[in-house]
């Protein structure tokens, strides 16, 4: 491609990934509801993009499994049900799993330790009722803690396959159960467990305990 090509396309680009991650964002703070119909000029002025950078979103976004379009109704935000909720999980352990054992080869002590000392931190800061701050620094420590073994695969397409599927889980937690006070010490100590058994290099121990947790997580999600 030349440079004349590259320099040309480069703002279109730019324009479809903060159009993508505008709508992310929207769909996350619940601003862009599951199920809820939109036009593509609606779209346009709820994520303040140009129409055109919205034509060329539409494709990835039905691509990603975010809308789908539905003829003479428009454009239709994927909506939670079971399906959604037993594939988004099933592919969580698929990725999940593989990710954790390859992390426990490699994560240096010192990294794995920083993980534990963050976990501990925030359970001991907790106590029996956490503010709302320290829930939504707790929430977004839970999602990294996955997120950081993923990406330490150092495959990209492996982490852009589990970024969008981390959308549907976190659409699912989010209109379901958020983590709240009285969950915030289960979840983190079941992530104490998996840290445990990453400083031991268990590879077993760490895929049966992230297995655990994930399969909880699901367990939830279905019965909410």
């Amino acid at each position: 491609m030349s440079d004349d090509i590259s320099a040309t396309l480069e703002p279109v680009l730019k324009k479809r990934e903060i159009a993508y991650e505008q709508f992310s964002d929207l769909l996350l703070k619940l601003q862009i509801k599951p199920g809820q119909f939109l036009t593509q000029k609606q779209l346009a002025g709820i994520t303040d993009m140009p129409l055109g950078a919205i034509r060329e979103l539409i494709p990835r976004l039905e691509a990603d499994g975010l809308i789908r379009t539905i003829p003479q109704r428009g454009l239709q935000v994927t909506h939670i049900d079971m399906d959604l909720i037993r594939n988004a999980f099933e592919l969580r352990l698929v990725l999940e799993l593989h990710a954790a054992r390859e992390f426990t080869r490699k994560a240096s002590d010192r990294q794995i330790a920083s993980m534990r000392q963050t976990h501990e931190d925030i359970l001991s800061t907790a106590g029996d009722q956490p503010s709302r701050v320290l829930l939504e620094h707790a929430q977004q420590t839970d999602w990294r803690f996955h997120e950081i073994m993923v990406d330490a695969l150092n495959n990209e397409i492996i982490s852009n396959i589990y970024r969008v599927n981390s959308i549907k889980v976190r659409l699912i937690r989010l209109s379901r159960s958020r983590i709240g006070a009285h969950d915030l010490k289960r979840v983190f100590s079941e992530h104490l467990r998996i840290i445990s058994a990453m400083q031991a290099r268990d590879e077993e121990q760490v895929v049966k305990a992230l297995g655990d947790h994930i399969s909880e997580a699901r367990s939830r999600a279905f019965s909410d």
